[in-house]
């Protein structure tokens, strides 16, 4: 049996461009997974004998590989990430031992505390990501505390990420220390820049930035490369 047992969860963000993630199922919830997989560049192969609507869309794009049967023992062979998204609790169980033995971090969508990965709701502004999980314990909690993050950080959040990320970029290995470039940044959060960057006040961001950064810095190349998608 698939054991069901209380955990505390650690978080972590994996790098899984490129890597290999197998999706047992094809309905809605598998529809939801690959929505949030896609943004992260992995390989998707979906192994189910039909699609739903929602990955059908996704294998018209070609953005994923289909194997167009049930699943089998064997089919996680080479995968980073495994969902166990099917309808049937013996297939479930089948494709949790198979992770298991191969050492695949296995996401079993109807036993979260089987799971030896949860997804949480996330957040994700440019590369701002916030995450939120209740443990599998009340989805919908976590799913309106996403909706309620979302409107307090907006796409200027993304933004600022970039712009912060550029002038530690453009200040490291100059001989300003860490303790300078430090309070530099902060400076910045505590001006209106947010704001600017809110209203894509692009002139005013302009000279604002002027005012706080060192004057080797180009600011016009800095708002340039901050806006580049």
């Amino acid at each position: 049996m698939i054991p069901k047992k209380a955990m505390a969860l650690y978080p972590i963000n994996l790098n899984i461009s490129g890597k290999l993630c197998v999706i047992i199922g094809a309905g809605t919830v598998a529809a939801r997974k690959i929505n949030a997989l896609l943004c992260c560049a992995p390989r998707i192969r979906v192994v189910s004998p039909e699609l739903s609507a929602g990955v059908q869309q996704h294998y018209d794009k070609h953005k994923l590989e289909w194997i167009p049967r049930p699943y089998q023992h064997g089919d996680l062979q080479g995968a980073t990430l495994a969902f166990a998204l099917t309808d049937c609790p013996a297939i479930q169980e089948q494709i949790n031992t198979e992770a298991l033995e191969l050492g695949i971090p296995v996401n079993i969508g109807d036993n979260p505390q089987a799971c030896t990965f949860q997804t949480a709701a996330t957040v994700r502004q440019g590369d701002l990501l916030i995450s939120i999980s209740t443990g599998g314990g009340s989805p919908a909690l976590a799913a309106t505390i996403r909706k309620e993050l979302e409107l307090q950080y907006g796409p200027e959040y993304g933004y600022l990420v970039k712009l912060l990320s550029l002038i530690r970029q453009r200040t490291v290995g100059q001989t300003t220390s860490q303790e300078k470039q430090k309070l530099l940044l902060e400076k910045i959060l505590r001006t209106s820049v947010l704001d600017l960057l809110k209203e894509k006040e692009w002139a005013q961001l302009h000279e604002k930035l002027f005012e706080i950064l060192p004057q080797e810095m180009n600011v016009a190349s800095l708002i340039q490369k901050m806006r580049e998608e």
